[in-house]
């Protein structure tokens, strides 16, 4: 399948990207002639230990560059990179501290908040000096239960210059969810809210802290963090302001080694527990610093926006852009709140160069019609980032019809298992309709087959072939590494397997069908969810849709969930306008056997609809872990379908 080249790079801004100096660095320290990125990323892969350093020393990394590169190259799983090298996370965040702006936050509401690079380092140090007054050490763990706000950010740089270790989930979490979490990884510190505002509602969740306090027994002090102004004193007796009193102390910097622990991530716990997934600090400050300098061209002073929470890694990712001197733009609240279009008004009023988003959020606004090129001047945005989900070739169009032409679109992914992303965008590259630009640099990222051999314009598993800095530690509390080795390991021999269906095109871009663990199976043959999802959710009446394998008769069949628009009821005539869109667009494989109406999709707390779920539901097997969801009751709707009787 041949795509339309819909963006490339002019000569001058090729030239002018940090990843052209990069190679031009590569090409001077090594007698090479690297003249594109194909050319950079398979030098990266091949020579990844020359590679890495010289990724520390073009961004600057503040620390102690040992010796060895790396131990344990032969066994993936127990590859430690920099071992003798040392550094501290938080130092390398705030090399800057001057009066230009560090961070801006914006609330649904318009209400907006700036922090100085001298006023975070300062506020940094005042939290910084309380921890370490109620003891907590290098190794301790520090949780937020925070929406997306400075406070956030302050709390984890103070935590991560003492070396300790940072968690957080965000407030729209349950409090069961949260003790889940929290609960296996044992914080000594909780920094919480009183309440975040959402669509609109103050919504209060002092109780909730208080369960979460009370559950864990490992928690010896709560700070809350005053969002929305409720009367009386704080729950936990320590209110926020009260550590930013008196004179601010000088900030020091624990150094810490490349891998000891900097951030507890969570898998999303819709099949069991979740994982707490630790990533080391060095390895996780040498993955963002390349992915935002190189693939995304972040210069200092430039404003990176993310719609994210504290509960996904991309906050995670959006937060270390302040260790390539960008300003970070926040926002908290609903992406629709009002008449929706805040997201593109803080846009152009903050002149954000770099605005990340969902697949489901353009998504959304395609099916709404809405054209943010007719209604804002957006002069300063050069790069778009999309996640989370797959990005149809329809939102690529999207974006350059009716966002910006002249943009440049990177269809990211990657995940919270390595924080940060194997396919991204790069400023050397085309952008082809459909296809994610590339593979990161230093990532040998493959293709295989069913039998794990290499495949291109094959669909097959997205597996990483090497081994990379960015890989987890491991598994909170898994000492004997075994379940890290299952989650990643077991499929194909000493080869990471990440569970994404995917292609390698002819342009060396990638074409996402979905997670492995989604695809469907009729007759045999493995099909992507995704190109289901396209071609049904173009149609004017599906609103959104979730598909899932049913065992039925010795084999299994596709069956479609539909979310349609309101005051619509599914008739046949619907059915086999769908049925005829997807024989017409895929192949009679992918035509659903049964088509069912429901008022809702189940997603995670992200966003991200659950397909494994829905299929236990409809198998009348548990969903072990609902309270991971933002709407659980939505899958009663699935249960014991007459649909699906027959």
């Amino acid at each position: 399948m041949n795509s339309a080249c819909l963006w490339q790079p002019s000569p001058e801004s090729l030239r002018h990207s940090n990843m052209y100096h990069f190679m031009q660095q590569v090409n001077r320290f090594h007698g090479l002639q690297l003249q594109d990125y194909s050319e950079l990323w398979q030098w990266s892969v091949e020579k990844t230990t020359r590679f890495w350093p010289l990724v520390w020393q073009h961004c600057g990394v503040v620390g102690r560059l040992g010796d060895i590169v790396a131990e344990n190259r032969q066994e993936m799983a127990r590859t430690r990179w920099f071992p003798d090298s040392r550094l501290n996370f938080a130092e390398n965040l705030l090399r800057r501290d001057d009066e230009a702006l560090a961070i801006i936050s914006r609330l649904e509401d318009g209400s907006r908040r700036t922090l100085t690079w001298h006023q975070l380092t300062r506020q940094v140090a005042h939290v910084a000096h309380w921890l370490q007054s109620v003891g907590v050490e290098p190794g301790d763990v520090v949780a937020g239960y925070l929406p997306n706000v400075p406070e956030a950010v302050i709390a984890m740089l103070a935590t991560t210059s003492l070396g300790a270790v940072w968690t957080s989930t965000s407030p729209d979490f349950g409090a069961a969810s949260v003790i889940e979490r929290f609960g296996q990884t044992r914080p000594v510190v909780l920094f919480a809210c009183d309440g975040y505002r959402y669509g609109g509602k103050a919504i209060p969740i002092r109780d909730k802290v208080a369960e979460v306090a009370d559950a864990i027994d490992s928690v010896r002090q709560v700070v809350e963090i005053p969002q929305l102004g409720l009367a009386g004193p704080p729950a936990s007796g320590i209110g926020w302001h009260s550590l930013l009193q008196g004179e601010a102390p000088p900030l020091r910097f624990v150094e810490r080694a490349f891998n000891d622990p900097l951030y507890i991530l969570y898998s999303s716990g819709t099949t069991g527990q979740p994982k707490c997934i630790v990533h080391g600090i060095g390895g996780t400050l040498l993955q963002h610093l390349k992915e935002h300098q190189l693939h995304c061209d972040i210069k200092p002073g430039e404003r990176v926006f993310y719609f994210t929470t504290c509960g996904w890694m991309m906050w995670h990712w959006l937060v270390s852009a302040l260790a390539s001197g960008a300003t970070l733009v926040l926002y908290d609240g609903s992406p629709f709140h009002g008449d929706g279009k805040v997201l593109w008004d803080l846009a152009r009023d903050e002149q954000v160069a770099l605005f990340g988003t969902s697949a489901k959020y353009l998504d959304a606004l395609h099916k709404q019609g809405y054209a943010p090129i007719k209604t804002h001047s957006l002069p300063q945005l050069r790069l778009i980032c999309s996640t989370g989900s797959v990005l149809s070739p329809e939102g690529f169009d999207y974006v350059y019809q009716q966002i910006k032409a002249d943009v440049q679109l990177a269809s990211i992914s990657g995940g919270t298992d390595i924080c940060s992303c194997f396919v991204l965008g790069n400023p050397m590259s085309p952008v082809y309709r459909g296809e994610s630009q590339g593979r990161g640099l230093g990532l040998a990222v493959q293709v295989f087959n069913e039998a794990g051999q290499p495949v291109q314009g094959e669909k097959g598993e997205l597996v990483c072939t090497k081994p990379f800095p960015a890989q987890p530690i491991g598994f909170w509390g898994d000492e004997s590494g075994e379940k890290y080795h299952a989650a990643y390991f077991e499929r194909f021999d000493n080869v990471w397997c990440h569970g994404d269906w995917i292609e390698l095109t002819e342009h060396g871009g990638i074409r996402f069908y979905g997670r492995s663990d989604a695809t469907l199976n009729p007759g045999g043959v493995r099909i992507g969810t995704s190109e289901i999802y396209r071609y049904v959710e173009q149609l004017d009446e599906v609103e959104e849709s979730i598909v899932i394998g049913q065992q039925w008769q010795q084999d299994e069949r596709v069956v479609l969930f539909v979310r349609l628009r309101d005051g619509l009821t599914l008739d046949d005539p619907l059915r086999e306008r769908i049925c005829q869109q997807v024989r017409h667009h895929c192949t009679p494989r992918h035509v659903p056997a049964r088509i069912v109406q429901v008022s809702a999709i189940p997603r995670t707390k992200s966003g991200k609809i659950v397909e494994l779920a829905v299929r236990e539901v409809v198998h009348h097997r548990p969903v072990k872990n609902t309270h991971a969801l933002a709407n659980p009751e939505v899958l009663e709707e699935f249960r014991d379908r007459d649909e699906l009787a027959s």
